[in-house]
């Protein structure tokens, strides 16, 4: 209603949770991580809620099940959003800023984060290399960041920062996970039965004792936290135009 607009809106969360429940033809309703009601816009709009779906005749009994303030009218739109339309597969070397793109590479620079909990990351392929960024706002999603590692091949999706040029990630596809492996222990010299000690940094070992040398020491493989296949940012971080996995599945 007209003598709302500018106020603080009411849509209930929970009647928005049952009806996310409910209507498997829609998506981006409700983060339940995050608990934000993602129907509801975040400006001072004269918009109400907005539910997005793929079989219109659910969204009208879906709209029916939200608890709100009085609804003047409503329409149904036709639009290009969860679409991907706004990404294109590209290499590294034809990056441009603010274009959308997928790019495919070799995790080359371990994650690391910044002051604030944006996890960054290095990206490699064959005509050359770029940082790939979590932002703080997509939550959780830095975790799966965080997991990979150099050699990890991935194909990522993302809108692309000017300065420093930067993707700010959207989902990633990991491709193939490099082996973790950890050493637990120096070689032991076959002769002598004694630990061997280190050189230097990546020289190898030698025995003490009698000379011998190596250059393999025990290995023990560490489990990898995450695994091969899709991952996206939480609804609450979701651009419009993204396609939800929900969909692409």
């Amino acid at each position: 209603m007209q003598d709302k607009w500018g106020s603080k809106r009411f849509v209930d969360d929970h009647s928005t949770k049952k009806m996310d429940k409910n209507f498997r033809s829609t998506f981006d309703n409700f983060d339940l991580k995050n608990n934000h009601n993602r129907i509801v816009p975040n400006s001072p709009c004269p918009v109400l809620f907005g539910i997005r779906g793929t079989d219109e005749k659910e969204l009208v009994n879906a709209k029916k099940m939200i608890k709100s303030e009085k609804i003047k009218s409503w329409l149904i739109f036709k639009t290009n959003q969860a679409t991907d339309d706004h990404l294109k597969k590209t290499t590294i070397n034809k990056i441009k800023p603010y274009q959308s793109v997928i790019v495919e590479g070799l995790v080359v620079k371990t994650p690391f984060t910044k002051r604030g909990g944006h996890v960054f990351f290095t990206l490699k392929d064959s005509t050359g290399e770029i940082d790939c960024a979590a932002y703080e706002p997509t939550k959780n999603f830095r975790e799966i960041i965080r997991e990979l590692i150099i050699g990890d091949l991935v194909e990522v999706y993302g809108g692309i920062r000017k300065e420093p040029l930067t993707i700010n990630l959207e989902k990633i596809n990991i491709k193939n996970l490099e082996n973790k492996e950890e050493k637990i222990e120096n070689p032991v010299c076959l002769k002598c039965k004694k630990h061997m000690k280190s050189v230097g940094f990546n020289q190898g070992y030698r025995c003490i004792k009698c000379g011998e040398k190596s250059n393999k020491p025990k290995i023990k493989k560490i489990k990898r936290n995450i695994k091969i296949g899709l991952y996206e940012v939480p609804v609450c971080a979701r651009r419009h135009l993204s396609k939800p996995i929900k969909i692409i599945r």
